[in-house]
This record gives structure tokens, C-alpha cells and sequence, in this order.
């Protein structure tokens, strides 16, 4: 691991199997889930994150848990690789009362106050006035925190974005934006929606300092985070990376992914993050295939585990659904 001030990525043998073990938990904790969901175990929206994963797993190397995370709706694999428990994910897909937002929010709000991952956020670009609030409220109070805000390409094509860029840029606030470029904003690809696709120049348009990244390599994007972070942290304002990635499954569960050709999908799949890393090691000499079977045992049951905490945590009771649910003065008693 890195030492406090330094920016470079150590990748040791304890470090490698730590990112190769996230973003393989995240892979299989997301291929169940689309499992469940086939069984109606799982409902409503469900977002994977297959194919993005080195990117959730490698900004999180460059944060402490006094930093606060504000991700999007593809946001599982933030949520594991922030350190929240699968237990407690898994039951919130479920929309149980053990789950971490209270089986109230299910996949597009995932959210945990105690790990300072303030969600989850199910509107394109709703994230990123949020983490301008965060950030503010940490410079007024003289905390030296970073806020992570994670969007897709498609949230460059929002207002809330702009805003919060100008504003950052104006205060100084210590804001990492990491825009997570797939290409494919829900079903229209970047060339069709966007004028401007090198999003990094949206952001030097602003005065933030900005970086483009591969977003299919995690050592690529720890590295990269780790000296944003660092600029930050030294009082050098918000920073910018445009991580270019890649889902390579549909949008969502209900999308019949007519928009790409299925030879486009298998081209990104050879460059597979977790793919690439595995092999990488093994021919590095950094981890052998037995570490790697071991990792897998281990992550299949971790992953089983959290099935069945989902499967046995009890529902919220029904003489609780009105709590915590507001309503105008003005409203309250009207049918």
C-alpha cells in the first residue's frame, strides 16, 4: 500500500490480491443478482456493473473512511468495494428490513451513513449537487475530507452537472469527480448525444484539472485517483477523471440492447479488468492460480452467505411504513 503523500500504486502481493479479490466479489455478488432477479427473488430496476468494476475498486484505494462517496444508480460495486457488508447489500436488493437502507431503497439506493456512502441516487446527474453540499460543508468546517462523485457520460447532458462543476471550480472544494464513461448513455451511444466527447475538456473548461483514463485497468485507475486525491488533499480544488470503460451488460434488466452490435461487446470483453489484472499477476509472478481458486472459494461463499442473510432477514413491519415519510403541513389529513 501507499504511504501518506505518496501517490504511486505498490502493488505487493497482499495489495494485489486485495484488488483482484473486489472486483471478483463484485463480478460474482452481480451474477447472482441476475439470478435472483430471473427467480423474482430480486425486483424492480437492476443495473449491473460487469465490465466496470476496476473502477469503483481502484478510486477506492486513494480514499479514508472520513471521505464521503456519492455514486449513481450502477451503484453495487461502489457499495462493496466501499466496505459495505454483502449481508447487508444483498438484503437491500431484496427490500428487507436488514438491508442497509432499510429494505426502503433496493438496488438505486444503496445507502450507509456510518461508511459515508451517501447513495445510490437514481436520477441521472443527482449526485453531483450533492457532493458539491458535501464538499462545502467539509471546507466551512475545516475538515480535510474528499467527496467522490461518480457519474456516467449520460449526466454530462444534465444541468446539474455544469452547475456543480462552475460551482466546485469557484469555491475550491475538495471534489473528485469521476465521470464513468461506458459509452452509452442508457441506450444512445456518445456520438449520437454528446457534441464534446472528450469529457475531460468539459472540465478544463471549468479550470479543473483533468485526466483520461482506462478505465478496463485498475492499477491504471488507483494511480491515477491516488494523484487527484493528493491534489486535492493539498489544497489544489477539484479534480476530474474521465474513466473510459466499458458494461458489458445491457442497461438494465429490461433493456433489449438492440443499440450495439454483439462483436463491439465481445471486443471490450477481451479487455476484461479482472481478466487482464489475473493474468497479469500470474505471469508477473506476483500470485499463483492456487491463491487465485482459494480467492474464488472464498468469494462464492461470502456471496452464498449474504443470499441466505437476504433470504432469512425478516421484511419491515407494516406499523412501520409510515415512518420517516414527510408530508407538507398543508396536505397531512387530505385524501
Amino acid at each position: 500500500m501507499s504511504a501518506a503523500g505518496d501517490t504511486r500504486v505498490h502493488l505487493d502481493r497482499e495489495h494485489a490480491l486485495k484488488l483482484l479479490r473486489q472486483m471478483k466479489l463484485i463480478r460474482r455478488f452481480e451474477e447472482r443478482s441476475a439470478e435472483l432477479y430471473g427467480e423474482q427473488k430480486i425486483r424492480g430496476f437492476l443495473h449491473l456493473y460487469i465490465g466496470e468494476e476496476a473502477n469503483a475498486v481502484g478510486v477506492m484505494q486513494a480514499l479514508t473512511p472520513e471521505d464521503a462517496i456519492v455514486a449513481t444508480y450502477r451503484e453495487h460495486g461502489h457499495a462493496l468495494a466501499r466496505g459495505l457488508p454483502a449481508t447487508e447489500v444483498m438484503a437491500e436488493m431484496y427490500g428487507k428490513a436488514s438491508g442497509s437502507s432499510r429494505g426502503r431503497g433496493g438496488s438505486m439506493h444503496i445507502f450507509d451513513a456510518g461508511q459515508r456512502f451517501y447513495g445510490g441516487n437514481a436520477i441521472v446527474g443527482g449526485g453531483l449537487p450533492l457532493a458539491v453540499g458535501l464538499a462545502l460543508a467539509d471546507q466551512m468546517q475545516q475538515r480535510n475530507r474528499v467527496t467522490c462523485c461518480f457519474f456516467g457520460e449520460g449526466a454530462a447532458a444534465e444541468g446539474e452537472f455544469h452547475e456543480s462543476l462552475n460551482l466546485a471550480s469557484l469555491w475550491k472544494l475538495p471534489v473528485l469527480f469521476v465521470c464513468e464513461n461506458n459509452r452509452y448513455a442508457m441506450g444512445t451511444a456518445l456520438e449520437r448525444s454528446e457534441s464534446e466527447t472528450d469529457f475531460c475538456r468539459h472540465a478544463t473548461s471549468y479550470r479543473i484539472p483533468a485526466e483520461a483514463v482506462d478505465g478496463m485497468d485498475v492499477v491504471a485507475v488507483e494511480s491515477a485517483a491516488r494523484r487527484a486525491v493528493q491534489a486535492i488533499r493539498n489544497g489544489g480544488g477539484p479534480q476530474f477523471l474521465e474513466n473510459r470503460t466499458y458494461r458489458f451488460r445491457a442497461h438494465s434488466m429490461f433493456d433489449a440492447e438492440l443499440y450495439r452490435e454483439k462483436a463491439e461487446v465481445e471486443m471490450w470483453k477481451e479487455r476484461c479488468p479482472i481478466r487482464r489484472f489475473h493474468s497479469w499477476l500470474i505471469a508477473a509472478g506476483v500470485v499463483h492460480e492456487v491463491d487465485v481458486a482459494a480467492l474464488d472459494r472464498d468469494i462464492e461463499g461470502e456471496v452464498e452467505a449474504a443470499v441466505a442473510f437476504a433470504e432469512a432477514a425478516p421484511w419491515e413491519p407494516e406499523a412501520d411504513l409510515l415512518t420517516d415519510v414527510m408530508t407538507p403541513a398543508a396536505t397531512r389529513g387530505v385524501a
